[in-house]
């Protein structure tokens, strides 16, 4: 009886390896993001030096007494220096049409790291949904 190659043997290693290291890599991205609330409809960044440095860590909607949203953002700067960006709420029905009820922009400065809550509530009760929206001042 022939013996295979062995080359062979060692391709059919490699290939092996390889497919085991793609999974646990897949494993691995997917945890990574589950409980992220970047790039999603509640949260925009609207420039890359946003998208670079700016993060979101919590999100928390309710409504008030009067039957409107209040929505409270925890804000991150995760670069190592100072950062000034603006903020604000853009409040949308049920269906994710915006109201026209859009807050102010709130200038927001971040130091090294820093973390800031800043609050949003609507003017409109219909609103349901909302996506906050970052920029660079």
């Amino acid at each position: 009886m022939k013996q295979p190659p062995l080359f062979l043997l060692c391709v059919a290693w490699v290939v092996l390896l390889s497919g085991c290291q793609s999974r646990n890599a897949l494993f691995g991205s997917a945890d990574s993001t589950k409980y992220t609330i970047e790039n999603t409809e509640k949260f925009a960044r609207l420039d890359a030096a946003t998208q670079a440095a700016i993060i979101c860590t919590g999100l928390q909607e309710h409504f008030d007494v009067v039957g409107q949203l209040e929505v409270v953002a925890n804000i991150k700067n995760r670069t190592s220096g100072s950062i000034q960006v603006r903020v604000r709420c853009v409040f949308k029905d049920a269906n994710g049409f915006a109201l026209g009820d859009e807050t102010a922009w709130q200038t927001l400065t971040l130091g090294d790291e820093a973390t800031e809550v800043v609050r949003f509530t609507a003017d409109n009760k219909l609103a349901r949904k909302y996506t906050i929206v970052v920029r660079s001042s």
